[in-house]
């Protein structure tokens, strides 16, 4: 039988398997795949196999389950997939060299049971990627109504406290008010960053990273003032070019400023700073949070993740910025400084100097 060869060869089937796995170029396997995924599979094929002339509910269930339970853990469709037909592959091969008893009835089994697997798996996958994807957008456009409400009616009421002439445009309610457009500003933007990196719309050019990164020091000025602290920039060599979209790579930088502006006490220091090399450019931008713990910094780059005292904002923020970075073939990370700050790098290629 066919499910006894495979329980009496479990531990070359799963070396083998394992070796194809990580062999595999696209998608890319991971640890999990390998040391639980795949033995996760060859014992759900045994249990199909094993259950054979029962009802086809029976592969359907435990497909329907695998297809959950990978989603769950992080499995990409494709890792699903390609797993099923690669854990197939080795229990054929080895029945093969090993001269099995195997009849053909057997093995048109073991393709009738990877269909249905795949067919169940996949079906499930997809159902539960697209309930969190909808769960995750009612949740998104749910906080970006109350942050939208909360912003403009505090800008309302300060307009209307103005209106009545009873107190300054240059007082604390010109300020309040100055802070609401302002925050308003900043989401409206950070929105339209997500829409554009959602449907793929990217505008790259050549950007000159010293200007640039002088126009992003004008708004982190008045930015800075408004949060109570400095903020110094160091531009960079003169003539460094990226290839880019300059809007993308504008939400990613202001998104870091204005969160090394929310978390760094008042009268403190935020820098920003820019190097280059043949390669690389980076921007880079430190702040005085005092730090993170291990368990903030972990989930750090994820949605709906906030930290500290002040829970204002969507969580979003650092996702989006990331995304916006890989959009241009960057990458995004933070060096924690215990007791001290953070520092947030945006690492992107450099453009190689035109010579005329």
């Amino acid at each position: 039988m066919l499910h006894e060869f495979i329980v009496a060869h479990r531990s070359e089937i799963l070396h083998r398997t394992r070796a194809r796995v990580a062999l595999r170029t696209a998608p890319h396997p991971t640890n999990e795949e390998l040391e639980a995924g795949i033995p996760y599979f060859l014992d759900e094929l045994v249990e199909m196999l094993r259950n054979r002339e029962r009802t086809s509910s029976v592969i359907d269930e435990g497909a329907t389950r695998h297809g959950s339970n990978r989603f769950a853990v992080g499995f990409t469709l494709a890792q699903v997939v390609h797993d099923y037909g690669d854990v197939c592959q080795v229990v054929t091969e080895m029945a093969m060299e090993e001269g099995a008893a195997v009849g053909i009835e057997e093995f048109r089994d073991l393709n009738r049971c990877l269909d249905d697997a795949i067919a169940g798996a996949v079906t499930e996958h997809s159902r539960a990627a697209q309930s969190e994807i909808a769960e995750r957008n009612t949740e998104r456009l749910g906080i970006l109504a109350h942050e939208l409400r909360n912003h403009l009616s505090t800008a309302f009421f300060a307009f209307q406290i103005l209106k009545d002439g009873t107190v300054s445009i240059g007082g604390s309610t010109g300020m309040v008010l100055g802070r609401s457009l302002t925050a308003l500003r900043d989401l409206v933007d950070r929105s339209m960053a997500e829409v554009r990196l959602d449907v793929g719309l990217y505008d790259p050019h050549r950007i000159e990273i010293s200007d640039f990164v002088k126009e992003m020091e004008l708004a982190g000025v008045m930015a800075s003032r408004d949060a109570g602290v400095s903020l110094s920039t160091e531009f960079g060599d003169a003539g460094v070019m990226i290839d880019g979209d300059r809007q993308l790579l504008g939400s990613a930088v202001t998104n870091l400023l204005h969160n090394a502006f929310k978390f760094t006490p008042r009268n403190g220091h935020v820098a920003m700073r820019t190097s280059s090399t043949p390669q690389r450019v980076l921007i880079e931008i430190e702040d005085e949070c005092g730090g993170l713990s291990d368990e903030v910094s972990g989930g750090l780059f994820k949605a709906f993740h906030q930290v500290g005292a002040d829970r204002s904002g969507m969580g979003l923020g650092l996702l989006i910025s990331t995304r916006a970075v890989e959009s241009m073939q960057g990458n995004l990370r933070a060096h924690n400084r215990p007791g001290s700050g953070c520092v947030f790098t945006i690492d992107l290629p450099r453009l190689a100097a035109v010579v005329t």
